[in-house]
């Protein structure tokens, strides 16, 4: 199956222009933080939706990045953790103990943007080992970095993943970082004080955890996406919603400014 299927046409017309998958993906993701919150963020998609949403609707937001630099402005994207521009922007900087021991924790941070190799219809995430067991994969993958600690501790957690059946997996093979475990009451057995995934963001639409199972349900689709395209790409029987959301497309102000950095990076 064409896991691009519906998606090698360009979106609905923004005023500046037509855009892609995934900066509505990168816009939607944006749109989910708040002024004044505190961010901690991971590289790739989540970083620039952060930063995205800092640069328009929540200028307030404070980025904390593992490498222990709180409250970063950086003028284009990060390549790593270990980018100096995160230093340099920053409001301070502290030690990567006292992110993890002081910040995260005890659950000091408002939401966790987090990325995903594989996800599961619990909201557990997978960025170890694919196929195979731990000792000899298929693939090998960077592994946990501050995940775990960001999955279990924040106040709520954002994932951003394109959705094909490659990432949206009836069941991970490796849990590198925990959602909702095998359903209600696994956080709690766990000892986990965060509150847990809250949405996750894809290419084609928003999922969100159904209040009574906590599996995750198709909540919000784009214009142009269908229900059955997002099941199509789904490795579970994918739940949605009655009556999803359309959610609004990008503004030209939302796509100036994603486009902004994406041209420094490169």
């Amino acid at each position: 199956m064409n896991e691009q299927k519906g998606l090698e046409a360009p979106r609905r017309r923004a005023e500046d222009g037509a855009y892609t998958a995934d900066e509505m993906m990168t816009v939607a993701a944006a749109r989910a933080l708040r002024d004044g919150m505190t961010c901690f963020v991971g590289i790739g998609l989540p970083s620039a939706a952060a930063n995205l949403a800092r640069a328009t609707h929540a200028p307030g937001l404070v980025l904390i990045y593992e490498s222990g630099t709180i409250g970063a402005k950086p003028g284009q994207l990060p390549l790593s953790i270990g980018d100096g521009i995160l230093a340099e922007t920053a409001d301070t900087v502290v030690s990567v103990p006292e992110i993890f021991n002081y910040w995260l924790q005890p659950g000091r941070i408002d939401v966790g943007f987090l990325g995903a190799a594989q996800i599961d219809k619990f909201g557990n995430i997978n960025t170890t080992v694919i196929g195979g067991d731990y000792g000899n994969p298929k693939v090998r993958l960077p592994g946990a970095g501050g995940a775990p600690e960001i999955a279990a501790s924040c106040r709520e957690v954002i994932v951003v993943v394109r959705q094909s059946l490659r990432s949206f997996v009836e069941r991970v093979d490796f849990v590198t970082s925990v959602g909702y475990g095998a359903g209600p009451g696994d956080r709690e057995r766990l000892g986990l004080t965060g509150a847990g995934p809250q949405k996750i963001i894809t290419d084609l639409g928003v999922l969100e955890p159904d209040p009574r199972t906590l599996e995750f349900t198709m909540t919000g689709l784009y214009p142009g996406v269908t229900a059955a395209t997002a099941r199509e790409r789904t490795g579970w029987d994918l739940a949605i919603a009655g009556r999803p959301e359309v959610i609004a497309e990008p503004s030209a102000a939302e796509l100036a400014a994603l486009r902004r950095f994406q041209a420094r990076k490169e």
